[in-house]
């Protein structure tokens, strides 16, 4: 009995566009499931073109990410003009065109992710696999390994189980059976001992000034939270103080936003029953910015241009609250 669904029509046409003579670039927003999944799709080009790299849009500052680039010593590297005109082809993995104004300047062949697809947004490549039900696109990335028969090396196969422990959030958020044999299958080749350092390395001691700032301005939306965190010198600080609250009992949902190089970010959790957070950062910020994700946890970026000079933060009152008096409350 086979581990993973059979890819066989997938895999022919995934490697099909692989040439001798081309240069890849596997362009990521890095976070651990992306850092992963494009280290797996290197891994699968290697042998098949000229060259590929790894090259992401954002400035990476969370420290899980940085211990993973460095333990698991993945060569990816900041995305400029520069960079992106030494390779002729591109790939998007754990991301679709439309996530980021920055793909925008891409043409990309192969898109591989697992968010949820808009109908009216559908990625256009050469290649798209998308796949809104799994729990990670490391878990897709593994499949393909598996169906192509190429046993992930330990650093490999760390990087793509914590990929998938990120995103599941140990299996805590929306998952399938094939998260569950992809992260045991990994586990067979993986370095256990590795991993538990890079989940370790959460946070750098100047951010608790952010989780004071949040703290403060702490206020009750109905029957979710809501806090904003200011100015902050990287966005992963949101999701992180985000990832903190979701902790707090008897809490479905929760908001956290932030400033950061004149966008307003705002990350969005929920307990997947009650509110879908995707359709929730959509239909609030959709018409302005990027926006959307999962049921469970998604992201808006808006220009604060596009606020109308209002303050950010009441801003955000505003649109969490609706115009209804007495919504909102502090704790």
């Amino acid at each position: 009995m086979a581990i993973f669904r059979q890819l066989d029509e997938h895999v022919e046409k995934l490697l099909a566009l692989f040439k001798k003579d081309d240069a890849w670039l596997i362009v990521i927003n890095a976070d651990p499931d992306a850092l992963g999944s494009a280290l797996a799709l290197r891994r699968i080009m290697a042998r098949k073109v000229s060259h590929v790299g790894i090259g992401q849009i954002n400035e990476i500052k969370r420290p899980d990410n940085l211990a993973m680039i460095r333990y698991l010593r993945i060569p990816t590297r900041k995305l400029i003009p520069n960079l992106a005109a030494q390779y002729d082809k591109f790939a998007l993995v754990d991301s679709q065109p439309h996530h980021n104004p920055e793909f925008e300047q891409f043409d990309f062949s192969v898109v591989i992710d697992h968010h949820p697809l808009l109908p009216e947004k559908k990625p256009e490549a050469d290649f798209v696999d998308v796949r809104p039900k799994y729990g990670s696109t490391c878990t897709m990335l593994t499949e393909y390994l598996y169906n192509m028969r190429i046993r992930p090396a330990k650093l490999l196969a760390t990087a793509l189980m914590y990929g998938i422990k990120s995103d599941t959030r140990s299996f805590e958020r929306e998952f399938i059976d094939a998260d569950m044999a992809a992260f045991k299958y990994l586990n067979k080749y993986a370095d256990t001992k590795l991993m538990n350092r890079i989940s370790r390395s959460e946070f750098h001691l100047d951010w608790m000034r952010y989780f004071s700032r949040s703290f403060y301005n702490l206020r009750r939306v109905g029957q979710g939270l809501f806090a904003h965190a200011g100015k902050v010198e990287n966005p992963d600080i949101l999701v992180i103080v985000a990832d903190f609250f979701t902790r707090i009992h008897g809490v479905p949902w929760l908001v956290v936003s932030g400033v950061y190089e004149g966008k307003l970010v705002v990350i969005f959790r929920g307990d997947g029953m009650r509110r879908d957070m995707g359709k929730m950062a959509t239909n609030l910020f959709g018409e302005l910015g990027s926006a959307g994700g999962h049921k469970e946890a998604a992201r808006a970026e808006v220009d604060l241009e596009n606020l109308g000079n209002e303050d950010p933060e009441i801003f955000m009152l505003k649109k969490l609250g609706k115009g209804k008096r007495g919504v909102i409350k502090r704790i």
